[in-house]
């Protein structure tokens, strides 16, 4: 029943929507945004079976995804960087795995369901606040047009004054690194694998935008 229910329509939600190493001691500011307003999520489509890819550039993007432009320079929709958690499921409005397990501890929210191979999309939490957000799917455009796939020629000219930083523990791979073009705290990165290609990419602020390890 609930397969026939996602192919046959949208779900209408609230929403607008990892390394460990931090250069830098800023840390976000905290919101006093009021609660956010609702939003959408997009429902999945219908779902077939197919052969596993042969890539471990991306899981396969099933289950609800954020709507187009939800994901900024700014935060998560009405979920500004520094929101609360429970400002971020209420963005979110669909289920969200994960909690705090250690006081002012760093920790992620997974939308459900996740894949054996990985999530789509996470929020990283540190002290109760949104900090970052991760993706690693091609699906989900970055802000500024970013996807993962690209190649490092087609993220530079997206991002003019992005510089590039040799990935911490791959040969051969690169970080590109982009502020905001608007003058913001936001902070977008892209990571590259030795071919040249984005694997994964996040936005947020410093210093968790710069964690090598995620939460790790």
């Amino acid at each position: 029943m609930r397969a026939l229910l996602l192919t046959t329509s949208l779900a209408i939600a609230c929403t607008a929507c990892t390394g460990r190493e931090a250069p830098s001691a800023t840390t976000p500011a905290s919101s006093t945004a009021a609660a956010p307003t609702a939003a959408t999520v997009i429902a999945p489509p219908a779902v077939t079976t197919a052969a596993p890819a042969a890539t471990t550039v991306a899981p396969p993007a099933t289950g609800p995804m954020p709507a187009e432009g939800a994901i900024t320079f700014n935060g998560f929709g009405p979920a500004p960087w520094g929101a609360s958690e429970e400002q971020v499921r209420q963005a979110w409005g669909r289920d969200l795995e994960g909690a705090q397990t250690e006081p002012n501890g760093c920790y992620y929210l997974f939308p459900q369901p996740r894949t054996e191979s990985g999530y789509r999309i996470a929020f990283m939490m540190e002290t109760s606040k949104l900090g970052r957000i991760d993706v690693r799917v091609p699906e989900i455009a970055a802000p500024g047009g970013g996807r993962v796939g690209m190649d490092k020629a087609e993220l530079h000219r997206l991002y003019p004054a992005i510089t590039e930083q040799k990935h911490k523990y791959v040969e051969g791979a690169l970080n590109l690194r982009a502020m905001d073009p608007q003058g913001g705290p936001g902070v977008i990165l892209f990571e590259l694998d030795a071919q040249g290609k984005a694997t994964a990419w996040r936005v947020g602020v410093p210093p968790q935008v710069d964690y090598v390890e995620g939460c790790s």
